[in-house]
């Protein structure tokens, strides 16, 4: 069957759900909001701009789940994802997954956001496949390391890969949804790559390339 890929940040929610992660581990205590958002905000400014080492954003973040456990972050990841999450979803994006599904097309969110904030976030959505960065856990407990392939860039297609393998699936009709430039590697190796709310360079390169520009 046909594969319907949507990237998550910017694309199906109207916001990044790691940095509004950041923010609502400052809400509960988690983090020291003011150093720890700034410096949230200048990383994202960087993968705005496509200069963003994840490595280095992956490190940041995830610091501060070192030693929780997975219950523990998985319970408020859950009222986070209602509080804040699920007034952000778009209507289009909602309309367009629906849609795909009853085209009887299998799908898939990809991100470069961490497999415990995309997972479930996906789940919402009726999603069951995602696939993002993955945590190390040791003794039930996140170690705040990430563990594989990360999926950004260049990873998101090596992963896909891997996962089409996996599954017996392939992308012949496959289509994917994406915002960000940093998605032009896996964009560019779809039939049916589809630019949504594109940044400059992506909304550029689309025109160019002939490819769907959607407004959601």
């Amino acid at each position: 069957m046909a594969l319907a890929l949507f990237d998550l940040d910017e694309t199906l929610i109207h916001g990044d759900c790691a940095s509004l992660w950041s923010a609502y581990m400052a809400r509960i205590g988690w983090v020291d909001g003011g150093d720890f958002l700034q410096r949230d905000q200048q990383l994202m400014a960087l993968y705005s701009e496509g200069k963003l080492a994840m490595e280095d954003y992956m490190a940041f973040s995830l610091a501060p789940l070192a030693g929780r456990t997975v219950e523990e972050v998985a319970a408020q990841v859950e009222l986070y994802i209602g509080a804040v999450i699920e007034p952000l979803f778009y209507a289009e994006a909602r309309r367009t997954v629906q849609a795909h599904r009853e085209q009887g097309e299998r799908l898939l969110v990809i991100s470069a956001s961490a497999a415990f904030l995309v997972k479930p976030i996906a789940a919402r959505l009726g999603i069951e496949a995602a696939l993002a960065i993955d945590l190390e856990v040791e003794g039930g407990r996140y170690t705040g390391r990430t563990v594989g392939v990360l999926t950004y860039r260049e990873g998101k297609v090596l992963r896909l890969a891997n996962w089409l393998e996996a599954e017996g699936e392939t992308l012949a009709g496959a289509s994917f949804y994406s915002d960000s430039r940093n998605d032009l590697p896996l964009l560019k190796a779809v039939p049916r790559p589809v630019a949504v709310n594109p940044d400059a360079v992506l909304r550029e390169h689309a025109r160019q390339a002939g490819w769907a520009i959607v407004e959601w």
